[in-house]
């Protein structure tokens, strides 16, 4: 066994399922990363299982599993109820919504880069003007597309039942908010350098 791999045996019902786990950036498999693992390869959503080791229900995700005395080749027990097909139905929607969310926020990133890029002095100071008026076009396109997504999301009747769903819902809102800030805070920066360009322009005409 390599030293960054972990293999678990955990029982669901009837079923046992072979988990091994690889640690990430250096660091040891987690409780959160095991319950990820669980969810491919049973259907049942993270928030839905409770994982039992030796008689004792594991609730602390972000603890290392060898902090709960998990060693290779150890047996686990996994309960919970798998989603509807209705809620993971949904769960696809909102799994979809969120690749949007995420293509969109890189091209935010990318207008973020080059405005600080032109902030910085990387084009000649006659370009910057029309420069900086294609990355506002970029991020009020940006800004839209969010929109949209926010509006998208907001359609979505989930039943009180559908947690995961929910849970997942209200994340992407509260994302898509941010993104929303930061649009128009890049916006804002986008102005103010228009204005010092603008106003270093007049200073050398008069």
């Amino acid at each position: 066994m390599a030293e960054n791999t972990l293999t678990v045996t955990v029982a669901y019902g009837t079923t046992k399922h072979s988990i091994t786990l690889t640690a990430q950036d250096g660091h040891e498999p987690l409780l959160k990363d095991l319950c990820e693992a669980l969810t491919e390869a049973t259907g049942v959503p993270a928030p839905s299982q409770k994982v039992i080791f030796k008689g004792k229900s594991l609730k602390e995700m972000d603890e290392p599993l060898s902090g709960f005395g998990v060693k290779q080749g150890c047996k686990m027990m996994m309960i919970g109820k798998r989603n509807s097909p209705e809620e993971e139905a949904e769960l696809k929607k909102l799994k979809d919504i969120e690749k949007s969310v995420e293509q969109t926020a890189k091209k935010l990133e990318k207008v973020d880069g080059e405005l600080t890029g032109l902030k910085n002095g990387f084009l000649a100071k006659e370009l910057q003007a029309e420069a900086l008026n294609k990355l506002d076009h970029r991020v009020k396109i940006a800004s839209e597309q969010f929109m949209k997504i926010l509006e998208e999301i907001d359609a979505l009747n989930l039943p009180e039942s559908f947690n995961d769903c929910r849970m997942k819902k209200k994340g992407l809102v509260k994302a898509v908010q941010g993104f929303l800030a930061q649009c128009d805070k890049i916006e804002a920066g986008i102005s103010d350098h228009l204005a010092k360009i603008q106003s270093k322009n007049l200073a050398l005409v008069e």
